[in-house]
């Protein structure tokens, strides 16, 4: 019941979001690279796809991530020269402004939406911290070369 509301609330006010945390990542000083190497649309879509990736696992209360967004993204960042620890930055600093946001935003109308809250809570936990797991794997996965590895052979 708590996470329905929730999910419309956030698609609701969906670019609001991805434009506030948006600022948080361009005033921090550990995204320079990345803000210097990665154009300001590509971040800002990169944003939105993690929340919406993030608002389809609350609504089919499913704590899997599809790991091949997140493992492109990886590869991605790692072929432009973004390093490990900006990328990793901007996706903590992603979870960090949607805590903010859920904070600010006070549904519980009934002792029941508590429970429903916990439950959203961890499962939000659970996604930065999958995504994050198959970005830093979409890295090392560029480093090695395996996405070269892995195109048909010629």
């Amino acid at each position: 019941m708590f996470a329905r509301k929730f999910v419309d609330q956030v698609d609701t006010h969906a670019d609001q979001l991805c434009e506030l945390c948006m600022g948080k990542i361009k005033g921090s000083d550990r995204c320079r690279e990345l803000l210097r190497k990665v154009p300001a649309v590509e971040l800002q879509q990169s944003v939105r796809a993690i929340y919406r990736d993030l608002m389809n696992c609350l609504l089919n209360r499913n704590t899997s991530v599809s790991e091949e967004p997140f493992l492109r993204l990886g590869m991605r960042r790692a072929q432009e020269g973004v390093p490990l620890c900006e990328s990793f930055w901007a996706v903590s600093a992603s979870r960090q402004y949607f805590w903010e946001y859920l904070e600010s935003e006070t549904l519980l109308e009934a002792p029941a939406d508590f429970w429903g809250g916990m439950e959203m809570l961890r499962s939000v936990d659970q996604f930065f911290d999958r995504a994050l797991y198959f970005i830093i794997l979409g890295y090392q996965t560029a480093g090695k070369g395996y996405a070269t590895a892995a195109s048909p052979k010629q």
